[in-house]
């Protein structure tokens, strides 16, 4: 008896250290108005504050945001929680491999008319077929590569090889992802972070990226390493505000228009009613989205010149295994509202 009073003791004590250091992963942070010192607001400028300010903010606390920014037309509208926090962009990443895409061809790095087989580019465990080697970089950028390999990792599982060829089919996958960040860096004799830092977050004036930012997660199953964006809300508003703006920052052209254009144009009408353009979601409503695992989500509304970032903990190592088990997730809809929440009187 004794001893199961002390065992149940033990856990107890446990249960609550883990619950001070891993508790925002399970209820959200707390969510304060951004610190001054944090504040974005000498790259976008202070902009009137919108009639549901309050109600938005309670909102994201709701939700389990870490942080949200909302520019308008320009002006900082909206900033709540630590915005310097940097935190796995998760799928976000693809939206950032696509604009240094976009920035390797008008420098003429890189042609994406080119196919895997023409640039010798091949795997392992199983390598590629013929037919697979026809898939165009381009298909890899709209996810119509028909590279269906065995390092891809979804629910519900995947076409079977060779089921569709290259061009023919749509379907999200990492493979085509991870090898467009291997092949780039082949190519263009960079690694991401590098060419991340130097053509986009020092010219857009980034405050916290640092170029181990992008970590690597290898397998054996193929050669194509996964890589992770670790970023801050701040700095993603940065990278968000150039695809509202055709590509500029200030006086500055660091993505031509027409990859914009091209990026933001549909490649695949999907059933679920969101296309898919270079690594970016177009949605049913004419917006555009970039976004990731539990809440890690740009999204841009060219009619009213709107932008909004949201970010969520979802931690690293055991506070991530923590996190997803039992973390809150911003979805879309989320998002949606919360917008309607900070705009309607």
């Amino acid at each position: 008896m004794r001893a199961s009073v002390i065992i149940l003791a033990v856990l107890a004590v446990l249960a609550l250290l883990v619950g001070a250091r891993y508790g925002t992963y399970v209820n959200g942070p707390t969510i304060a108005d951004t610190p001054a010192e944090l504040s974005i607001r000498h790259a976008f400028p202070r902009g009137p504050t919108p009639p549901g300010h309050d109600r938005a903010r309670a909102y994201a606390q709701e939700i389990g945001a870490s942080s949200v920014i909302v520019v308008r037309d320009g002006r900082l509208v909206f900033e709540v929680g630590d915005t310097s926090q940097k935190i796995s962009a998760h799928s976000v990443r693809k939206s950032i491999v696509g604009a240094l895409y976009g920035i390797a061809v008008e420098r003429g790095l890189i042609d994406i008319d080119r196919t895997l087989g023409e640039l010798g580019f091949d795997d392992v465990n199983p390598p590629l077929t013929a037919t697979q080697k026809t898939a165009r970089l381009e298909d890899l950028l709209t996810a119509r590569s028909g590279v269906y390999h065995a390092s891809i990792r979804t629910e519900g599982g995947h076409p079977p090889p060779g089921s569709h060829a290259p061009g023919e089919a749509f379907f999200y996958n990492n493979w085509s992802f991870n090898a467009l960040g291997g092949i780039f860096e082949e190519l263009v004799g960079m690694k991401l972070g590098m060419a991340f830092d130097e053509w986009i977050a020092t010219p857009t004036g980034m405050l916290d990226f640092e170029v181990a930012d992008v970590r690597y997660e290898h397998g054996e199953e193929s050669v194509f390493p996964a890589y992770r964006f670790w970023l801050s809300g701040r700095d993603m508003a940065r990278f968000g505000q150039l695809y509202l703006d055709d590509g500029r920052w200030g006086e500055t052209q660091i993505i031509s228009p027409e990859w914009i254009r091209k990026t933001l144009t549909k490649h695949t009408d999907n059933p679920n009613g969101a296309s898919y353009g270079y690594l970016w979601w177009i949605m049913p409503d004419g917006s555009y989205l970039a976004t990731g695992t539990g809440g890690q989500k740009i999204g841009l509304f060219p009619e009213t010149r709107t932008m909004i970032v949201t970010r969520v903990d979802t931690g690293d190592g055991l506070s991530r295994a923590i996190w997803w088990k039992f973390g809150q997730r911003v979805d879309n809809t989320e998002t949606l509202e919360l917008l309607a929440r900070l705009f309607d009187p």
